[in-house]
This record gives structure tokens, C-alpha cells and sequence, in this order.
């Protein structure tokens, strides 16, 4: 019995060490529900943390992160779009069981899909060349993501076959489509070779995306299109009597900035032992305590300047400047193309979007701006909106400037600030569908 009892607590200390324990606290903070997360440390335990948490479209308002050894505490300040504690018990009781396991890295899931990964040099109408060779070569695109930086290109899109509804397997068809995209996304003068290839699909989707522009070197490249004024200031220093290189990170505060400097701190093989973040009206402050995986701090000034480089990079690839548009219409075959050639048409970039289906509903969310990156014209808007369907392509965000124009304009009828945000509650309930907990969030 005495060497049952042994055995009973060994297990009870293995389950401890290797399994991390979840608090969410609603009390403590006035303004902000906190979720703290303990655990043995282990590398991609920060990043696991912080996508889990994005991928519910939570805001971390701050976040505490402290390694003692081989043990580590996190602490989040989290609300909702809307700025409010998380009541829902659905939410809190996923966010606790996702935190509580093991298995970094988890993904949606796409099963039954094809993932094709493009990358390429970026120019006005590509997406919509993209979208007629796909509806061409009978593709239907179920989910996608798009993603433009300094003139660079990277798009991962699930596909399955038109007609019998199933991943595209046969080599011939995915070898045509790959030569087909590849010479679409070499245009006429690209001096890099463009990039097609078919995934498995097993990295988080946002992931991926940051992993293709790093690989293609989109941080090296100087801006094509015109950018904000508000760039990321990213400094790095080192300090030498703990070995640390201290890195920080000022900015524009937005959703998953956090899991967006985290990812790439994490695919770049560092460590963060420490970490501070902090907002203040809409100015985000992130300071991390990091060391290479084998425990070295940053040596060199390339090596410097490089980490300095992609921050900011990191950063800028998903703060697309623009006209945020949302298209909710049902599912056919050849939608996409016909509503990015009708963008191509009346002059409109695609700086950034997200494709997704359900119960043969597209939801669409596309960036667009002028053909220099300035912000587009309300007149021409209003134009494509006209084409596409005023009731399917709604203005959901405009640019500071836009906005206050069109406020004054648009004194009468559904004006653009009540349609900005979403509400939580159709919010969570798309979350949990794709995430698979639901079968519904109509």
C-alpha cells in the first residue's frame, strides 16, 4: 500500500510538471479579466498561450511574463472588442481547457482541403488573376489568407475540387495548378522567382504567413506603396551582467500585435525569460528579456539590426492601412474572381484579406486602397458597391481621414460608425465554429 501511495504522488508531481494550471480572475481587476498561466517551461508555451487567446479576437490590454528556472508565469489582461470582462462561460471554460493541455500548436482544422502556399512579387489585380486561375481550373476556395509587405505577396488557401467536393490529391491537377499560379505570380519583371507549393496544412494559419514573408525576406525590401508615419520604433540592447538582450517594441496598439511579435521572436529561435506589455490609449509598449535557445544573448551588430528588421516587419504585415470591406453573400463558383476583377477594375488594391465559407455563406473581409496605397475614393467605393451589391459589400472600417469625411457626408440611412464592430456575441460564436465547438454560429 505504502509503494501504491509512492506511486500515486509521483504521478500527481509528473501531471504538475508537465501540465500547466489555468486561473481566470474576474476580481482582481476593475477593467480587465486576468488569466494567468504556470507551468515548467518549455519553448512555444508563450506563443501557444497568446494564440489561443487571439484566435477568440481577445484583446490583451497588458501581460505580465516571468521565467524563474525551469518555471514560468504568465499573466494576461484580457477583454472583449467591446472593452468588457469575458462573461461568456463557453469562452472561459475553452480558454481554460486550451491553456490547460500540452499540445502546442494546434490549428484549425482543415481536413478534407488542399493548402496552397503562394508567394510572389505584389502589383494591383494579382489576387484577382489568382482567383480566375483557381474558378479556372475548378478550385473552390474554401478558406484563405492574404497578406501584403513592402511590395511581397503571401496567400495560403484551402482548396477542394469543384465537382466531388474532396482535397485535390492527383498529381497532375496540383502540378497544374502550381505552374499556373507560379507564372501568374511572376507577372512580367519579377526578379525574384515566385513560390507555389502544397502544404499539410499542420502550422496555425497567421503562423505560416509570418514564416513565408521571413523566408521570402520581405523585411530586407524598402516600402513600395506608400505607409503610415506611424512605423514601429524597435530597439535592441543588450544586458550584459544578466545576459539578456532586451528588446523594445513602441507602436500603434491592434488586435494580435502581441501573438505577432511573439511568433517571430519564436521562429527566430529566441527565448523570452521576461516581458512587460502595456497600452495606453491606442499606443502599445512591449518590452521582452530574450536569449537565443542555447541560452546566448544577441552578439553582433548584424545580428542586431536583423532582429530590429523583422519586428518591425512583424508588425507591419498585418496593419494594413485601408478601407476595411465585408462581403456576405452566398457561396458560388467564381465569386471570388468576379469580386476582385471588379476591385482590379475600378483601380482598388487588395492590401489584405480573409476568405472563409460556411453553410454556403461566404464571409469575405477584404483591405483595399488606391493603386499608390492611398486611401481609395469614397466615390469609387460606393461604385464597386454598387456592382458587387450594396447588401452583400458593406464599409465596415475606413481610414481616420475617410471617416470623418464620410461621417459628415452620410448624415441619414445605416451610417458606417454603427457598422464598425461586430457584436461579441456573433464574435465567439464564429470563433467557436471554427475552432470546431460548435456546429453553428448562424
Amino acid at each position: 500500500m505504502e509503494w501504491s501511495a509512492c506511486l500515486d504522488e509521483y504521478e500527481k508531481l509528473v501531471y504538475r510538471m508537465t501540465t500547466p494550471r489555468v486561473v481566470i480572475d474576474n476580481a482582481v481587476c476593475p477593467t480587465a479579466t486576468l488569466v494567468k498561466v504556470d507551468s515548467a517551461r518549455k519553448h512555444g508555451m508563450l506563443l501557444h498561450a497568446v494564440q489561443v487567446l487571439t484566435d477568440l479576437n481577445l484583446s490583451i490590454k497588458k501581460a505580465y511574463i516571468s521565467s524563474d528556472g525551469r518555471w514560468f508565469m504568465d499573466v494576461f489582461h484580457v477583454t472583449d472588442l467591446n472593452g468588457n470582462k469575458l462573461t461568456d462561460a463557453s469562452v472561459i471554460d475553452y480558454i481554460e481547457q486550451s491553456l490547460g493541455t500540452i499540445h502546442y500548436g494546434r490549428t484549425h482544422d482543415f481536413s478534407g482541403l488542399t493548402a496552397l502556399e503562394l508567394t510572389g512579387t505584389d502589383r494591383i489585380g494579382l489576387l484577382s488573376e489568382v482567383f480566375a486561375v483557381l474558378a479556372d481550373l475548378q478550385c473552390d476556395v474554401v478558406e484563405a489568407k492574404v497578406w501584403t509587405h513592402n511590395g511581397r505577396i503571401a496567400s495560403l488557401i484551402h482548396v477542394k475540387d469543384c465537382n466531388s467536393g474532396s482535397p485535390i490529391e492527383d498529381t497532375q491537377q496540383i502540378d497544374r495548378i502550381e505552374a499556373r499560379l507560379r507564372n501568374v505570380l511572376k507577372g512580367d519583371n519579377d526578379i525574384r522567382s515566385a513560390k507555389t507549393s502544397v502544404s499539410m496544412a499542420v502550422t496555425h494559419t497567421e503562423r505560416r504567413l509570418h514564416q513565408m514573408m521571413f523566408a521570402d525576406r520581405d523585411y530586407e525590401r524598402k516600402p513600395i506603396l506608400r505607409l503610415s508615419a506611424d512605423s514601429p520604433v524597435v530597439t535592441v540592447q543588450n544586458w550584459v551582467e544578466r545576459d539578456y538582450s532586451v528588446v523594445n517594441v513602441q507602436c500603434k496598439d491592434r488586435m494580435k500585435l502581441l501573438f505577432d511579435v511573439v511568433c517571430t521572436l519564436t521562429d527566430m529561435e529566441y527565448v523570452v525569460f521576461h516581458a512587460t506589455i502595456n497600452t495606453a490609449g491606442d499606443r502599445a509598449y512591449l518590452e521582452f528579456y530574450i536569449k537565443h535557445t542555447d541560452g546566448t544573448p544577441i552578439s553582433s551588430e548584424p545580428e542586431r539590426q536583423r532582429v530590429i528588421q523583422c519586428l518591425q516587419a512583424a508588425v507591419e504585415r498585418r496593419a494594413s492601412e485601408g478601407v476595411r470591406l465585408e462581403l456576405c453573400t452566398p457561396d458560388r463558383q467564381g465569386l471570388l474572381a468576379d469580386v476582385t476583377r471588379t476591385f482590379r477594375e475600378n483601380g482598388l488594391n487588395v492590401t489584405r484579406a480573409e476568405i472563409s465559407t460556411s453553410s454556403e455563406m461566404a464571409v469575405n473581409v477584404f483591405y483595399v486602397t488606391d493603386a499608390i496605397g492611398n486611401p481609395a475614393d469614397p466615390k469609387i467605393i460606393d461604385s464597386v458597391r454598387q456592382k458587387i451589391g450594396l447588401s452583400n459589400l458593406k464599409v465596415k472600417e475606413l481610414p481616420p481621414l475617410v471617416y470623418h469625411q464620410e461621417a459628415q457626408r452620410e448624415e441619414q440611412g445605416v451610417g458606417v460608425a454603427g457598422t464598425v464592430l461586430l457584436s461579441l456575441g456573433d464574435l465567439v460564436r464564429r470563433n467557436l465554429y471554427n475552432l470546431g465547438l460548435i456546429r453553428s454560429y448562424s
